[in-house]
């Protein structure tokens, strides 16, 4: 079935070391959010995604240990991309793409120089497209227009990666620090709990402001970007969620669903992603069993990526750069003590988000099945920095499968019910109507 502009981004025919081979995979087009633009784990994903697709069967794309490597399943070669990076900064957004482009050149020219480069990595560049598209997402007017311009713009979407949020940090409490430090040292440099943070916050849109960034504005972009979704035309495209190794259930409170009242709204948004995520996945499955003459492509696939612990600016302004330089050298204290969940640079924690992008569905189906509990995708490292995937449970899932099923409910009443005011507009009264 042909697509309105499909042929702009269809894979060409490339030459390999003297063999001319024709690719037949569409290019991918994924989406990122990005608000940490050079900093974060978002570029992260960005850049090692670029790295991995250089070669004709990126690393991250073959099975793990965990994955049954029996099951047919053969990793797609792509000879393009065409990467969105959704920001809420243009001009960070631009030099973010401009250092992007010199990284990915870096990369390019150091495996030239190799004995096994084969030729790809240029023929990639030149079918590899970076775009900016503006979004915030404390305001849901600017994500209904971001998901109408990508739906109008480009012919389908196969990835969607929902990696951006924000921690509403105060403050630090000493007291808890060292109380932490003394009772659970790995604990305190893996998920700490010094951290102050602020309540009652609420975003223009009148919702809970750490709830509406974290979580609603992300399950709006998926749900506006459903058509485009469902045209992806490599079989079902991915919603990847990114979680966090704070994400709990201790703090999440089912009668503060917006987050509006906790004192950990940053925990219990990434708890919410775990239960929305899983949720809205086995619903997808659950209608493709129930319809089997549907198109596969239509059936829009949601897994959950943890980061571990990543040394970012976050956390820089509270603390200042001579503490926050003494917490990167704890963090790599604790790695070569053994502590799997440091891998602390952003490309090598983005090595979760991207096995899940590129791995073959197959190989993912295990953990998919409605009897099976469901997992979190995270990176790992070994004591010297090197990076793998593990998997960890969705945490208290059979205790709140309800309120999974209930949030998707209550994220879908309350964008309807900001789609009809916005399609609405002000409403002015005149001074009769105000007698």
């Amino acid at each position: 079935m042909a697509l309105a502009g499909f042929t702009e981004f269809q894979l060409r025919q490339v030459t390999v070391s003297g063999t001319t081979t024709t690719a037949s995979e569409p290019r991918p087009i994924v989406i990122v959010t990005v608000t940490g633009t050079n900093g974060g784990v978002g570029y992260g994903i960005c850049q090692r995604l670029l790295i991995q697709l250089t070669s004709q069967i990126p690393s991250d794309s073959l099975p793990r240990d965990f994955e049954d490597a029996s099951l047919s399943g053969r990793p797609q070669k792509y000879a393009g991309l065409t990467l969105i990076m959704a920001c809420r900064s243009v001009s960070r957004a631009q030099k973010a793409r401009t250092e992007l482009l010199q990284f990915f050149d870096s990369h390019i020219q150091k495996i030239q120089s190799t004995a096994e480069y084969d030729g790809h990595a240029e023929e990639f560049k030149k079918n590899l497209s970076i775009e900016m598209e503006y979004v915030d997402l404390a305001s849901i007017k600017t994500v209904l227009e971001f998901a109408k311009r990508v739906n109008q713009k480009y012919p389908y979407i196969s990835h969607l990666m929902c990696n951006a949020g924000l921690a509403s940090f105060s403050g630090l409490d000493p007291k808890l620090l060292l109380h932490q430090l003394f009772t659970d040292p790995k604990g305190a440099v893996t998920t700490p709990l010094y951290y102050s943070q602020h309540s009652g916050e609420l975003s223009i849109d009148g919702l809970g402001w750490v709830w509406q960034c974290n979580v609603f504005s992300h399950f709006s972009m998926f749900r506006e970007l459903q058509p485009s979704l469902s045209r992806s035309p490599n079989g079902p495209a991915r919603v990847i969620w990114c979680s966090s190794i704070e994400a709990s259930p201790k703090f999440y409170s089912p009668d503060d669903w917006q987050l509006r009242s906790t004192e950990h709204s940053y925990e219990s948004s990434k708890y919410q992603i775990d239960l929305i995520s899983t949720t809205l996945d086995r619903l997808a499955l659950s209608s493709s069993s129930s319809s089997p003459n549907a198109s596969n492509s239509a059936v829009t696939r949601h897994f959950i990526s943890q980061p571990g612990v990543c040394h970012t600016n976050v956390a820089h302004a509270l603390v200042g750069p001579f503490l926050d330089f003494c917490k990167l050298m704890v963090f790599y204290f604790v790695r070569l003590l053994g502590s799997t969940q440091h891998p602390i640079s952003p490309i090598k924690l983005a090595i979760a988000s991207v096995h899940l992008a590129l791995v073959p569905l197959t190989y993912l189906t295990f953990f998919s099945d409605a009897k099976t509990p469901p997992v979190r995708y995270g990176a790992e490292s070994d004591r010297w920095g090197t990076e793998r995937v593990g998997i960890s449970p969705v945490r208290a899932w059979l205790a709140n499968e309800e309120e999974g099923r209930r949030l998707v409910a209550k994220c879908d009443e309350i964008l309807d019910k900001l789609k009809r005011e916005e399609e609405r507009g002000p409403v002015f009264e005149t001074a009769s109507e105000k007698m």
